[in-house]
């Protein structure tokens, strides 16, 4: 497919030949990023949508500041497509996504025009103030922009930074991107003008003029002209909530006219006093007609045919790991009206939107807000229920105090169903699913359970749904189940029991996870080679099946512990207990493999596992490793 025809943004390699072009030429310059955003992601799959929407906004941005010495901060790093072509990347820009090629979201090491690291949302307020308190402390000159959107907003570190942003009078631009008319739409003319005057330096000098007036008047007459300015210009504007947090508001204004956008920007630029919010209205998939149709669909796609917007389907496979939680737990709902499910903004991704289809009343979106999300389903739990927390394992490290101050404390029967666990490919590490087995099982009658198969997972669903004795979670992978026939109804698990898949004599394989299948495949090779090879599935991290492990351990030469987690997990946890029960004595050789001690960046995931030693091959080798076989194990380490 030929690529667009884009003469103005081939000028463009950084921001300063951006501000070296007359504004006339911007519009243009906004028609050809537009058009190579669209064929890029229809190449390389990503987020598309976000990208579309801000297209004028970071054209703006670059045009009216000089970065990179004034900071630009993203917020969430959805949208960062245009600002990565801009800033020096065109010529890697179809390399997103994929191994040793651009991140999908801001990285401080692979740009100085990314000042910030983000892929999680609402981080950008809080950045932002550091780094407008850092410019004042060391004398440097500089803006600091922080662009969040309305979504990203509804997680209280947004307010709790705005907050203390307002009590530094610090000198710091937020821009909120309300890309989902859920605060104001635009006024047209009216609000593009209203922006422009209270942006401006005649409307700002003569109402410090009348503050410094009203400094003259009596206290309580001090307070009364202090508010009726407040509720006169909050009357035409809005923003009266981030007045009240120390921000001077400025909009609501049409985010994709250029005309509007330039003179408020300069406008704010040029202002010296304390933090502004610019409210901002776009459209999600702005200017590409199949995204602006359906912006959820277009969030995050797959490759898809820029002429008819459809995407490449997967092949067909056994259902998502994701769709069969959803599932099960409808099926335990229809037995069990005290079932209620809830999700921080990701209904989708956690199947709870097919909860909630069946159960509308017992489902709860509580928005980018998992701390929050935690202690509510605390809360229920409190009052008899049974909640099902649907979160991320990347986004559930946003709401551990919670987990354990409000839940594992109380010893509260809240149920953590952990999606995205292990490693998830392209989203790369902010994403990755690491640490979850370490920082639940820490955590004092905390039952940590991980599937390894889709109907282990449907298993899961029935016990957690079965158990109040106390908090309980299971975690699964991104990605399609491995095939096997599904009960129509999971069973409950005896809590703290694992089971033997295969049966050896010499070598025992202990898998925590969706790892099962690769250490049945390692199973082969090792039997081919003379060294009989028991799998077993430990189905549970806390509490250990301590019968089992005692005998795996008095019977085989070998134990090797597998797990999609970091250090810290279900191997340490093993080893503690052969430690105290004195099995390392007999001469027992043990290995626990585990993600690597490092972030590992974004590729296809059966690289990053064969990366990380996580496949048939890693398993091979650190068997024959154990026992000192190296010229046998080499090959399987290249």
């Amino acid at each position: 497919m030929t690529r667009p025809v884009t003469p103005l943004l081939d000028q463009v390699n950084i921001p300063s030949d951006l501000r070296d072009l007359p504004e006339a030429e911007l519009p243009q310059l906004v028609d050809e990023l537009r058009a190579e955003l669209i064929d890029v992601v229809s190449t390389t799959g990503g987020h598309l949508g976000a990208g579309l929407g801000v297209v004028e906004l970071t054209v703006a941005l670059h045009h009216v500041f000089d970065t990179p010495h004034d900071r630009i901060i993203w917020d969430v790093g959805h949208q960062t497509y245009p600002h990565k072509i801009l800033t020096g990347r065109r010529d890697r820009i179809r390399t997103l996504r994929q191994e040793n090629g651009l991140s999908g979201f801001t990285k401080r090491s692979e740009s100085e025009y990314d000042p910030f690291g983000a892929a999680h949302s609402s981080t950008s307020i809080s950045a932002g103030l550091g780094m407008a308190v850092a410019s004042e402390l060391s004398g440097d000159a500089r803006n600091v922009i922080a662009v969040i959107g309305d979504g990203s907003m509804s997680a209280g570190m947004a307010y709790e930074a705005m907050n203390n942003a307002g009590a530094l009078d610090a000198r710091l631009i937020v821009i909120l991107n309300d890309n989902d008319m859920s605060i104001a739409p635009p006024t047209g003319a009216m609000s593009a003008y209203l922006a422009r005057l209270v942006s401006g330096r005649t409307y700002r000098s003569l109402r410090e003029n009348a503050k410094q007036l009203a400094k003259k008047l009596p206290k309580f007459l001090q307070d009364k002209a202090r508010k009726s300015e407040e509720y006169a210009r909050a009357f035409w504007t809005g923003g009266s909530l981030f007045e009240e947090l120390g921000f001077y508001y400025v909009g609501p204004i049409d985010g994709h006219n250029l005309d509007h956008l330039l003179p408020v920007l300069k406008n704010v630029r040029d202002m010296q006093d304390g933090p502004i919010l610019i409210h901002v209205v776009t459209q999600k998939g702005k200017g590409y007609a199949p995204a602006e149709a359906a912006a959820d669909k277009y969030h995050g796609v797959n490759k898809f045919d820029v002429i008819t917007g459809a995407q490449a389907k997967p092949p067909a496979n056994a259902p998502s790991y994701t769709k069969i939680f959803g599932t099960s737990l409808i099926e335990e709902a229809r037995h069990d009206d005290k079932i209620v499910a809830i999700t921080a903004a990701m209904p989708g991704g956690t199947g709870i939107d097919l909860f909630g289809e069946a159960f509308p009343s017992r489902t709860f979106d509580v928005g980018i807000a998992e701390q929050h999300a935690v202690t509510f389903a605390a809360g229920l739990a409190s009052e008899g229920f049974k909640p099902f927390a649907a979160i991320y394992s990347t986004f559930l490290q946003r709401g551990y105090d919670q987990v354990v101050h409000d839940v594992s404390l109380q010893n509260l029967p809240v149920r953590f169903p952990i999606d995205r666990a292990g490693l998830v490919g392209a989203d790369g590490a902010t994403h990755a699913g690491s640490f979850d087995t370490g920082f639940l099982a820490a955590l004092p009658g905390f039952v940590v359970m991980a599937a390894s198969d889709e109907a282990e997972l449907r298993h899961m669903v029935r016990t957690a749904a079965e158990y109040d004795e106390g908090p309980i979670s299971f975690r699964y992978p991104r990605g399609d189940g491995v095939g096997v026939e599904l009960p129509e109804r999971g069973s409950v698990l005896a809590i703290g029991k694992g089971r033997i898949v295969r049966e050896g004599s010499k070598i025992a394989l202990l898998s925590f996870g969706t790892r099962l299948q690769e250490c049945l495949a390692a199973a082969d090779v090792l039997d081919a080679a003379g060294l009989s090879t028991t799998v077993a599935d430990a189905r549970f991290a806390k509490p250990l099946d301590q019968d089992l492990i005692r005998r795996l351990a008095r019977e085989h030469e070998v134990l090797i512990t597998i797990e999609e987690g970091a250090i810290g997990g279900f191997g340490t946890h093993v080893l503690h207990f052969l430690a105290r029960e004195a099995l390392l004595d007999g001469g027992l050789r043990v290995r626990t493999l585990t993600l690597p001690d490092v972030y590992q960046d974004h590729a296809k995931p059966e690289v990053m596992y064969a990366n990380a030693g996580l496949d048939r091959a890693g398993i091979v080798h650190a068997v024959f490793a154990a026992l000192g076989r190296e010229e046998i194990a080499a090959p399987f380490r290249a």
